[in-house]
């Protein structure tokens, strides 16, 4: 693959093609996404999944458009479904080309055709539209599309039997509505027929791998139909929850350019210029997301199935926001966060259904503080800055006299907490895996770096500071020698105490310590840090991330795959996490006075990103890697954190291009 583009060796068998997909989104939660080939392999692929304001979740509207082009005796079926034990049609035997660049674009081959067909979305809007160029050699031919439909929640699959549609149908386009109260629409300048039939027994690949339901029925409501003229025909359909129903072709390519030039001005605003910044600040896009409830920005963390979520928008806000200068947007995030905080709790999720916003997390907290600091570095908005001060304060007095879940300081001014509220946090039924109840390293490296972090904006705005400055000096007054450990030349992971009450402290090797050297603020002495990046880089250390445990720990699992209990109990216990390379290269440079030789090193380490993103999920970073080689992988295909911190430490650090 080469600048975005497939050819026709990674398309010619269902196996390579499905291993490859592709990802747009509307900037409202909603998206477009399928395989190169586009054959579903998943309940969350499809042209148009919507995230409607009147809809507590995202729903799957549109699955796919089957194209055909029939000439005398011959039929060319482009399509291409998977059913038990046969692939039918097989479109992709016509497939000769796939690109990316600006949006997704297949050139298909039958006979004596030559069909274009590309995909877009217009953004915060909940519509897709498909363009086809199609070139013709003879007369005679015909071309039907046939539109696959449902109104199903994006998580989960649909039977004939369970839903029903009702079609209002004109002659350019169809209104659909579905048994369960949703309606939207499909429009084109092609003439539609209406003549409704299911399409049984569907099944996706991947949902069927993870151990989850993979079959499933889908509606066709009819087909769009044109001849075909010698030479090249232009054509759309759109669908849409709103009215389309007026739309021409011409309308529809002055949304493309639009829609083209907006990601072109992403570019431009960003100031920068090398080739791999470029390809992740377009990869950083489809994170960036309205709140329904608000109107505010969040952050998606992570395609197809993640909402928005404290931690990973608070850890991913100087790279989705801040490197490319969408700072307005920036302080709208930081905004959405800051409104729904609680007892000096940042909100640990918005559930997909609607609902109260969950607490359960011990550091997006500390992390809101983070990036707030990062916000003001680069704007110097202090206006934002003594308007959200309030908020700081709230978080570090709820988290000195105690708050929900266990979590406040304790006597040594360290930070205490509840099991499952760090970032190590799946759970299987009532079995939290790595539970990590009591002082965890990372927690008390953010709480000493938040400390410091208030005294510095404080003093700017005039506050008093004292009281921060004395906590921040007791914290680093016990830390090393609470989490330090001699033997390992490294931190214990965690200190907590037995159900006998003796103290207990963990000396797994993880990557959580990394934070101890990269955070703005440490404690620790320049040795000590040395010794704990070099402890990082010899047992946890990926070309794809830090492990989550070294491979010696008897809990180590090399691979995550297979259902859900199998993947949650590697998830934190060996998986690879992209994410946290952000932290290891920063402190990396950091031991090493960012010495031109380190800065080579953190390069090629961070550019070696840029094979992975021609697979998985094309143009982006997947959310985990397999702990084992060759570190397979896994998870979302495009995680916010992933693309966030891969961004911010190239740009950051290894470009310096700094505040």
């Amino acid at each position: 693959m080469n600048g975005g583009r497939l050819g026709a060796g990674f398309l010619s068998t269902y196996e390579e093609g499905i291993k490859r997909e592709w990802i747009i989104g509307n900037g409202l939660g909603g998206y477009a996404s399928s395989t190169v080939i586009g054959a579903g392999t998943r309940t969350y692929h499809g042209l148009l999944i919507a995230a409607p304001e009147n809809s507590p979740g995202r729903l799957l509207l549109l699955s796919s458009l089957d194209e055909e082009i029939s000439i005398e005796e011959e039929v060319y079926r482009l399509a291409t479904h998977k059913y038990p034990d046969n692939i039918c049609p097989s479109g992709f035997n016509y497939l000769s080309e796939f690109t990316r660049n600006p949006f997704p674009l297949w050139v298909y081959q039958p006979g004596d055709f030559t069909v274009k067909k590309k995909v877009f979305m217009v953004h915060n809007n909940n519509t897709t539209f498909v363009l086809y160029d199609i070139t013709s050699q003879k007369e005679g031919a015909l071309l039907r599309i046939f539109p696959l439909v449902s109104s199903r929640d994006f998580n989960l699959t649909a039977r004939s039997g369970y839903l029903s549609f009702f079609q209002k149908a004109g002659p350019v386009g169809v209104e659909l509505a579905s048994s369960n109260g949703f309606t939207f629409s499909l429009s084109s300048n092609l003439q539609y027929h209406a003549e409704p039939k299911w399409y049984y027994n569907l099944e996706y690949e991947a949902e069927k791998n993870r151990g989850l339901n993979f079959q499933e029925d889908i509606f066709n409501p009819g087909y769009f139909e044109s001849k075909l003229e010698p030479g090249t025909s232009r054509f759309f359909i759109a669908a849409s929850t709103a009215d389309i129903s007026s739309l021409t072709l011409e309308q529809v390519d002055r949304l493309y350019t639009r829609e083209a030039n907006r990601q072109n001005l992403l570019a431009l605003d960003s100031k920068l210029t090398e080739p791999f910044a470029l390809k992740l600040l377009k990869a950083t896009d489809p994170f960036v997301v309205k709140n329904h409830s608000t109107g505010e920005k969040t952050v998606i963390a992570g395609y197809h199935w993640y909402s928005d979520w404290g931690r990973d928008a608070m850890i991913s806000l100087p790279g989705l926001f801040l490197i490319p200068y969408r700072f307005d947007e920036a302080k709208s995030a930081l905004n959405n966060f800051a409104r729904y905080c609680r007892r000096g709790l940042i909100p640990n999720t918005f559930p997909a259904f609607g609902g109260d916003p969950v607490y359960n997390t011990v550091d997006a907290s500390l992390w809101f503080i983070h990036a707030l600091d990062r916000y003001f570095a680069y704007t110097k908005d202090f206006l934002f800055l003594s308007d959200i001060w309030d908020t700081v304060c709230n978080i570090i007095d709820n988290y000195c006299k105690g708050t929900d879940f266990g979590i406040g300081m304790d006597s040594d001014c360290l930070i205490q907490q509840g099991p499952q509220l760090t970032w190590m946090d799946a759970k299987v039924g009532e079995w939290a895996v790595t539970p990590r109840a009591g002082k965890a390293c990372e927690i008390n490296a953010l709480w000493y770096n938040a400390l410091k972090t208030a005294s510095y904006m404080g003093t700017l705005l005039g506050e008093d500071v004292s009281a921060s400055e004395t906590l921040a000096a007791g914290v680093a007054s016990n830390f090393e020698n609470v989490f330090w450990n001699p033997e390992t030349n490294c931190l214990f992971d965690l200190i907590y105490q037995d159900e006998a009450g003796n103290q207990v402290k963990d000396p797994a090797i993880r990557p959580n310590q990394i934070f101890a050297v990269s955070l703005p603020y440490t404690m620790l002495s320049p040795e000590k840090e040395k010794m704990i990046v070099d402890r990082v880089e010899k047992d946890l250390l990926t070309p794809f991330g830090l492990k989550t445990l070294s491979s010696d720990h008897p809990l180590y699992v090399g691979q995550y795959r297979g259902d859900a209990l199998t993947r949650d109990t590697a998830y934190h216990n060996g998986t690879v996490w992209p994410w946290l390379l952000g932290a290891y290269v920063k402190a990396y440079l950091k031991i090493h006075n960012y010495s031109k030789s380190s800065l080579e090193d953190m390069r090629i380490l961070l550019e070696g990103f840029d094979t992975h993103l021609e697979i998985a999920g094309l143009g982006t970073i997947s959310e985990v890697f397999d702990g084992d080689y060759p570190h397979s992988p896994g998870g979302s295909i495009a995680q916010a954190w992933s693309v966030a911190e891969i961004l911010r430490a190239y740009v950051e650090d290894v470009l310096e291009i700094k505040p």
